[in-house]
């Protein structure tokens, strides 16, 4: 065969071949909306400690106010909340019905006892802020040593 002649080997494409091309990147967009186990969204926060309190900010957005619950039992906080939305479009042809169905909830645990009495919740533009004040007077004991 001439040297300048190049021959034609099917199974050299073959090789190139990478079945995996692009899977790294579907991995990569599934992670930009993390979520729970049971498949619910869960909520993206910011926590801030002050002397007094923790502030927390946990984004929920497309959710009513009233379909937000935050339960404080001690230092253990969750927030759950659940949207439903539908609309319909009409012509004179044509009938389109969207629904969705969402559903956000997180679960964590604080370093110090919150005090339920005086914790505070605010709900603007998507964002859930919850003002939770450390509970004073803890119930630590110092133990005799017998």
């Amino acid at each position: 065969m001439p040297s300048n002649l190049t021959r034609f080997d099917p199974f050299s494409e073959l090789a190139r071949l990478d079945p995996f091309r692009g899977f790294d990147e579907v991995f990569k967009q599934s992670l930009l909306a993390p979520r729970t186990r049971s498949g619910g969204l869960t909520p993206r926060m910011d926590v801030r400690e002050t002397d007094q309190a923790y502030v927390v900010k946990a984004e929920v957005p497309g959710v009513k106010k009233e379909d937000i619950k935050v339960n404080v039992d001690g230092n253990q906080v969750s927030i759950s909340a659940q949207t439903q939305q539908e609309t319909e479009e009409k012509s004179e042809n044509m009938l389109c019905t969207e629904r969705s169905w969402g559903q956000y909830y997180r679960s964590f645990t604080l370093p110090h006892a919150v005090d339920d009495t005086q914790a505070k919740a605010e709900y603007h533009d998507g964002v859930l802020e919850l003002t939770l004040p450390k509970k004073t007077g803890g119930t630590a004991k110092t133990l005799a040593i017998h």
